[in-house]
């Protein structure tokens, strides 16, 4: 019988052989890469029928922000039979957030997670709503029921940080009291 010891220095072997072979996480999809800028990002998809991008027309600024968003239609027009949504979303010029919606009808689940295990490894987290890998750069997300993203970490944390929106006077008043004690 074997012990349990053994059966863990044979698991930790394995799984230490798994994540050699573990490919690096991607940071985007297709020729569309976390941290272009937005006239970069429009004419790499100008170029990709796939996502159904129709120009100037699917690009929205969001008022008041430094966020502009493209959203683009793979089913309306020459897109792919394997996409259906696409959105890009910028942060001061940058992409940092790539979603795409993958067609129910043509793909499963299982097999988009299958596929990404084997290149990726194992996921760093696992529900039943998402699998999720993650390194100090990116974040690789496959949620329910079809959808695939792809988040510049550090970017994402800086607008999580970033408020334009300023103290009001009595917030500030409020400050200033409190530091005062």
């Amino acid at each position: 019988m074997i012990s349990i010891k053994k059966k863990f220095i044979c698991f930790s072997l394995i799984s230490s052989l798994f994540l050699l072979y573990a490919e690096d996480l991607p940071r985007g999809y297709k020729d569309i890469i976390l941290g272009m800028t937005l006239e970069e990002t429009k004419e790499s998809l100008v170029k990709d029928p796939d996502f159904g991008y129709h120009g100037d027309r699917d690009v929205s600024l969001i008022p008041g922000s430094s966020k502009t968003l493209i959203e683009t239609d793979a089913e309306k027009g020459l897109g792919s039979n394997f996409l259906t949504r696409c959105w890009f979303q910028f942060t001061f010029n940058e992409l940092y957030i790539i979603t795409i919606n993958i067609n129910p009808n043509k793909m499963d689940y299982y097999s988009v997670f299958t596929t990404l295990t084997k290149k990726y490894g194992e996921p760093t987290s696992f529900s039943p709503q998402a699998a999720t890998w993650k390194n100090d750069e990116v974040t690789m997300s496959l949620e329910k029921p079809l959808t695939l993203k792809y988040i510049d970490n550090k970017l994402f944390d800086q607008t999580q940080n970033y408020s334009n929106i300023q103290a009001s006077p009595t917030e500030v008043t409020r400050d200033m009291f409190l530091d005062g004690l």
